[in-house]
């Protein structure tokens, strides 16, 4: 149940009035703020505004009344102690370019909702955002985890993860997401809590492919198995904590939008395995699927970094119309018939490259006093 608009209350912004950014706002709400959400068009802020529902992104949802909202970003933005981002990855950089001016004098909190990176850069958001708006990077946080908007509009009791190179940063941001149907984590690797949200929409669009071919479960569960090593590999080269991975913005992520059909990336998957071209299933999609924008950048980052991503890569043949869905199953690691091990990187029987790695940083971190980044903690 909404609580009752209290003016005393926190006041904090969100920016972008789609499924996931109208759910957080619900959630913001929901933990006692007063939420003024931005909608590029007029009506849908009037919508939410005037008859707290948002019929487009979530039917049958009522939103809360200390929920209100404008399309116009200045009058969203004034007054609020934390900010919420929740646009396109692709679109980001240009809706910063408008803040930019809006929040040259605060100091408060700036949080990123989206999992994607920015096609032409390859920048992480977190990246974007600090490079747009020039601020402190301790100033920025992301949220991440697995977060079906619909489910959690309904109230359906689900966790996220709250990261940011400031602890003090993450632990606020979190106090103020968090509900009775809702409870957010704290960690400081940025980099792991953001790659664990881009990487697993690649794997879901893999599963929604072979889904749409009609392979069944335990083709599946191996695309997520060895998804998971993938994602693992690639961002703990990437400077990642691994075991973020095998926490709520990793693995619980990984496991939900690989087995909803409300995930828009298994949905977009799925309908390429049915043999629609790329061009169709984006004018069939009523929002942006992050996984096939962030596909080409994900493996161009690999490529510079030495990693081999066999799944990642025939998800983008198959986009390129260059590999029958129907032949991504059959070589799900290697086209090399050399058996190798189950936590293999590079053709390294031994033991993980990404694993190695993680250690050699904790030891030279312990060597000099440093430490390491925290675990999923509420």
């Amino acid at each position: 149940m909404s609580r009752k608009p209290d003016t005393a209350a926190p006041r904090v912004a969100v920016i972008g009035s789609g499924s996931w950014g109208t759910t957080f706002g619900k959630v913001l709400a929901d933990g006692g703020a007063r939420v003024t959400m931005w909608a590029r068009r007029a009506e849908l802020a009037h919508e939410i505004r005037e008859g707290k529902r948002n019929s487009q992104y979530l039917p049958g949802i009522n939103l809360p009344r200390s929920m209100t909202a404008t399309h116009r970003l200045a009058e969203a933005l004034d007054g609020a102690e934390q900010v919420y981002l929740a646009v396109s990855s692709q679109a980001l950089r240009e809706n910063l370019t408008a803040i930019r001016p809006l929040l040259a004098e605060g100091t408060m909190p700036v949080v990123s909702l989206m999992k994607g990176v920015e096609k032409r850069s390859g920048l992480r958001m977190s990246q974007v955002i600090q490079q747009e708006l020039e601020c402190d990077p301790s100033r920025i946080a992301v949220a991440s985890g697995p977060n079906l908007a619909l489910e959690i509009a309904r109230q359906q009791p689900t966790a996220a993860v709250i990261a940011s190179s400031s602890q003090e940063t993450a632990e606020a941001v979190a106090r103020r997401s968090r509900n009775a149907y809702f409870r957010s984590f704290v960690n400081t690797d940025v980099i792991g809590t953001e790659f664990g949200g881009v990487l697993k929409n690649l794997i879901a669009v893999a599963i929604g492919i072979v889904d749409g071919v009609g392979y069944g479960e335990n083709t599946k569960a191996s695309i997520i198995t060895r998804g998971l090593v993938e994602m693992t590999d690639f961002a703990v080269v990437q400077g990642a904590q691994p075991e973020t991975l095998q926490g709520l913005a990793g693995l619980g992520d990984l496991i939900a939008t690989c087995q909803s059909p409300l995930s828009r990336n298994n949905t977009a998957g799925r309908l390429l395995g049915q043999g629609y071209s790329f061009q169709d299933v984006v004018k069939q999609m009523d929002q942006t699927a992050e996984g096939l924008a962030s596909v080409a950048p994900v493996l161009q980052l690999a490529r510079e970094a030495g990693i081999r991503m066999p799944i990642v890569e025939q998800v983008k043949m198959v986009l390129d119309g260059t590999m029958n869905p129907r032949d991504i199953a059959p070589h799900l690691t290697t086209d090399d018939d050399k058996p190798t091990g189950e936590r293999t990187h590079h053709g390294d029987d031994s033991s993980s490259g990404a694993f190695r790695r993680a250690l050699q940083r904790a030891f030279d971190q312990f060597r000099h006093g440093g430490r390491g980044a925290a675990g999923d903690r509420p």
